[in-house]
């Protein structure tokens, strides 16, 4: 419970510093559901490798280039986006890693579930199946559990 406070914590912070990134982001996901997303991707782990598996992925929300691409290239404050490693300097730092969520979320908003809202629990469909495929079943999966029990916890401590 004190990993998914501190992550939401984490992600409160992210606005303060978002001049560190170079880019630009059109819609606001608000800083719980960006913690959320952390925690239910890795735990909100600022130190987790690359992976190498059959998917690259990396940093705390495991963003792989193809999701960094799509969200824009964000890159950290005199970073060059065509550099190699800059893919990867932006996703393992939280803030640059959070603008690209936020950036990737812009692009491809949508109600993914069918609810009628364009909320947080779209967009853990779509970090998790992309922007052509947000509606699948993702339920069961547990990615999917770990975002609804930091979403229940966040709720309960709101309010």
């Amino acid at each position: 419970m004190l990993l998914k406070i501190a992550a939401v914590c984490l992600f409160a912070i992210l606005a303060l510093f978002s001049p560190v990134v170079q880019g630009q982001v059109a819609s606001v996901v608000p800083e719980d559901c960006l913690g959320c997303l952390c925690q239910a991707s890795t735990g909100c782990n600022m130190t987790i490798p690359c992976t190498s598996g059959h998917q690259y992925l990396c940093g705390p929300f495991l963003i792989s280039w193809a999701y960094w691409a799509d969200a824009g290239k964000f890159v950290l404050a005199n970073d060059d986006p065509e550099r190699k490693g800059a893919f990867e300097a932006c996703v393992q730092d939280a803030v640059c890693a959070g603008e690209t969520v936020r950036g990737y979320m812009a692009k491809f908003a949508q109600d993914c579930n069918g609810d009628g809202a364009i909320n947080c629990d779209d967009y853990a469909h779509l970090h998790i199946l992309g922007g052509f495929g947000c509606n699948a079943p993702i339920a069961q999966t547990p990615f999917y559990q770990g975002y609804l029990a930091c979403r229940n916890t966040v709720q309960s401590l709101s309010g």
